[in-house]
C-alpha cells in the first residue's frame, strides 16, 4: 500500500479545493493507494458534510495549526509545531506516510525538507524542478527553479545527474540529453561557475551532456531533455513561462501549445535530493491541480525516485 500525505490546509482555497482534489484523485490512483489528510479535523469534516462527501475515503491526521501564505516561513515552521506542514513532515520522517504533498507555503515546505528530512548522502544541496512544454509536443525538465539562488559547479553537475534520473524514471526518456543554460553555446561562455560545471559535465560518464543551451531555445525543443541552471535563473525562467500563459489567456489566444503551460496539469513541483518524496503545489491550486499533485507523489513512490537518486549520489 502507498500512503500519500496531503496538507489539507495548504493553499489559497484550502481545505475545500484540497478535499475536492483528493476525491477526484481516487479515480486515478491505484486501488492500494491511501490518502492521509493532514489538517484541522473539524474543518475537514465540515467541508465533507457541505459537499456530501464521505470522510471515510481518507485518513485524517489532526493538526491544530496552519502556516499562512503570508507568514514568515522559517519562523512559522519553527514555532508552529502542530501546523499541518510540520505534522506532515514528521509523519513522513517516522514512516507513517510514504510521500507528502502541499499547496501551502513554499518556504515552509522547503524548510521541512532541509530541517526535518535532510539531504541525501553525497549530495551538496537538494533542488526543485519543473517541466517546461516544448513546441515539439514533449517536455523539458529544468532545475533548479528556486531553492539555491547561488550554486557551485559541483552542485550544477549533481543537478544534471538528478535531472537525468528524474527524466528516466518519471518522464520515460531512456537516455536524457542534459544541457547547461548559458549565454552562448561555446564552452568558454558564461561565469567561472558555468565554465567549470561545463568541464565537469563534459568529462562525466554519468551524463549524456550536449553542451550549453541559450534561452532562445527554451521552448523550441530538440536540444535537451534536462536543462541545468542555478535557482535564481531557473526561477526567472519558470515565472516567465507562467506570466506568458497568463498574458495570452487574457488576450484570448487559444492554442493547444499554450494550454500546456497551465500549472493545473502539472500539479506540483517535486523536491529532488531529500530523503523522502515531497511535492509542492501552486498556492492557487484548483481541485485539478491538487489531483495531479497527488498523482505526481504516487508516481514518485511507485518508481522509487528517491532510492534511485540516492544510489547515484553514493556512486559518485
Amino acid at each position: 500500500m502507498i500512503r500519500i500525505g496531503v496538507d489539507a490546509m495548504g493553499g489559497d482555497y484550502a481545505p475545500e479545493n484540497v478535499i475536492l482534489g483528493v476525491i477526484d484523485a481516487y479515480s486515478y490512483l491505484d486501488s492500494e493507494t491511501k490518502i492521509f489528510l493532514v489538517g484541522d479535523q473539524e474543518k475537514i469534516t465540515e467541508v465533507c458534510r457541505h459537499y456530501g462527501l464521505d470522510s471515510g475515503n481518507f485518513v485524517v491526521i489532526h493538526a491544530s495549526q496552519t502556516i499562512g501564505m503570508g507568514e514568515h516561513p522559517v519562523k512559522s515552521y519553527l514555532q508552529k509545531s502542530d501546523s499541518s506542514i510540520n505534522v506532515g513532515f514528521n509523519k513522513l520522517l517516522e514512516g507513517g506516510i510514504d510521500a507528502f504533498a502541499s499547496a501551502g507555503s513554499t518556504g515552509a515546505m522547503l524548510m521541512g525538507c532541509v530541517r526535518t528530512l535532510k539531504t541525501l548522502k553525497g549530495l551538496l544541496r537538494p533542488c526543485i524542478s519543473a517541466q517546461i512544454p516544448l513546441a515539439n509536443g514533449k517536455n523539458m525538465l529544468i532545475l533548479d527553479v528556486g531553492l539555491n539562488t547561488e550554486s557551485k559547479p559541483k552542485m550544477l553537475y549533481q543537478f544534471g545527474i538528478i535531472g537525468s534520473i528524474y527524466a528516466k524514471t518519471m518522464m520515460g526518456i531512456a537516455n536524457p540529453r542534459v544541457a547547461l543554460l548559458n549565454i552562448g553555446e561555446e564552452r568558454e561562455k558564461g561565469t567561472l561557475v558555468a565554465q567549470e560545471a561545463y568541464r565537469m559535465m563534459e568529462s562525466s560518464e554519468d551524463l549524456n551532456f550536449v553542451g550549453n543551451m541559450e534561452a532562445n531555445s527554451l521552448f523550441s525543443g530538440g536540444i535537451a531533455d534536462v536543462l541545468v541552471t542555478d535557482g535564481f535563473v531557473g526561477n526567472v525562467c519558470l515565472k516567465q513561462t507562467e506570466s506568458m500563459y497568463e498574458m495570452f489567456s487574457k488576450l484570448g489566444v487559444n492554442h493547444p501549445f499554450l494550454s500546456r503551460f497551465n500549472y493545473e496539469y502539472y500539479g506540483g513541483t517535486p523536491v529532488l535530493g531529500v530523503t523522502a518524496p515531497v511535492v509542492i503545489g501552486h498556492g492557487a491550486s484548483t481541485p485539478l491541480a491538487i489531483r495531479n499533485m497527488i498523482l505526481e507523489a504516487e508516481k514518485s513512490v511507485k518508481n522509487k525516485l528517491v532510492e534511485r537518486v540516492q544510489d547515484a549520489m553514493l556512486g559518485q
